[in-house]
């Protein structure tokens, strides 16, 4: 394990806010979107959750790596986040389970990270003023460097980045004599996705991004599914058409977090970007159908318009932020397509919306008389 203790380290927003810190990971400069996650575990899901290309995480537990890093945890197969600012970057770990330190770890992906830093202190501003580009180095401390850096690195509002993470060809997962087959197109798919469908006999072939639907409906699937993914989904309208001609179809289809607003895109309700969007694993959320209640795992800077859905006519309203009152999730009248702006695959949990995924199956089920 290979220390860089007391080198030191800084990070400057946006609106020149200015932390100083200790170098932790790679030593040098990284550039991104600032935000925060309230988890208090699950910091290798996180890292390695592709939705969160182009940030730099925020990590409100105090302790991070401390029980180090095990290969299978992992959404994705490299560390998707820009770079790191955390209170106490943890050298050594307690687990014995676990493979490599997270010092190790990120030197081997090449992650530049601060730590020591008042994270409360910068997770109050940014929830006040709002997400931000923000720029972390631990090669220099010249300000007025770092100020002009910054500012050419674009804006999240308007970005496209599924593209850059999806994969490149097409693959399976699963068992290939699976009872059902669902084409998910690939926007920055998170492993734990694919488990869930797995453990429900369902076979997955994943298309990379911007696969025509003609393709992926040359498979014969019993049903789509739109995942995850990062960057600003008004910027997709490759993926809005794929959602559309996949709802002319009227295969089952089922969308998460960015899915959930392409189809939203899809049916003519706009998105928006949030003050700093919800990140964390106790978000609490109201099934309006079932009337009950579940916590949930979030990761997402942009909803989709509340009036839009209200006077619409193609969809209705089936979950609800009890926090903020956002929009949790839609359905599609007289359609079989439904979205949840949040993870139900929430690894490492909580475990509260898998039922998403069983409702899934058994509309394939119903659909194609399985």
């Amino acid at each position: 394990m290979k220390s860089i203790v007391n080198i030191p380290a800084v990070l400057l927003l946006e609106d020149g806010t200015v932390f100083y810190g200790k170098a932790a990971g790679k030593i040098g400069t990284t550039t991104g979107e600032i935000c925060f996650n309230t988890g208090m575990t699950g910091y290798q899901e996180i890292f390695t959750d592709p939705s969160y290309f182009a940030q730099i995480m925020v990590t409100t537990n105090a302790h991070i790596g401390n029980y180090g890093i095990q290969n299978n945890e992992v959404e994705s197969e490299s560390i998707k986040i820009a770079g790191l600012v955390c209170k106490n970057f943890t050298y050594n770990y307690s687990r014995k389970l676990a493979s490599q330190s997270i010092q190790d770890y990120y030197l081997n992906e090449n992650i530049v990270a601060i730590s020591d830093v008042d994270t409360r202190a910068l997770v109050r501003h940014i929830r006040d003023k709002g997400a931000m580009n923000a720029i972390i180095s631990s090669e220099t401390t010249d300000l007025e460097f770092l100020k002009e850096k910054l500012s050419k690195v674009p804006s999240m509002d308007g970005l496209e980045l599924s593209s850059q993470v999806s994969t490149k060809e097409p693959y399976t997962y699963g068992d290939p004599d699976a009872s059902l087959r669902v084409a998910a197109l690939d926007l920055g798919i998170k492993k734990n996705i694919l488990r869930n469908f797995d453990n429900r006999d369902v076979l997955v072939k994943v298309f990379p991004a911007k696969t025509p639907f003609e393709e992926m409906e040359q498979w014969q699937p019993d049903g789509y599914f739109i995942s995850n993914g990062p960057g600003d989904p008004a910027a997709m309208p490759y993926a809005v058409e794929t959602v559309q001609k996949a709802i002319e179809k009227d295969k089952p289809l089922f969308g998460i977090c960015l899915g959930h607003q392409l189809l939203a895109l899809a049916n003519g309700i706009g998105t928006y970007k949030m003050h700093n969007g919800h990140r964390g694993i106790n978000h609490p959320v109201k099934n309006i159908l079932r009337n009950h209640c579940e916590v949930t795992s979030q990761n997402h800077g942009f909803g989709i318009d509340p009036e839009g859905v209200k006077n619409s006519d193609k969809v209705e309203i089936s979950h609800i932020n009890l926090n903020d009152k956002s929009i949790e999730g839609i359905r599609m009248k007289g359609k079989n397509a439904f979205s949840v702006q949040y993870h139900p695959e929430s690894s490492p949990g909580p475990h509260d919306s898998r039922y998403l995924f069983d409702e899934f199956v058994e509309l394939m089920k119903k659909t194609n008389n399985h």
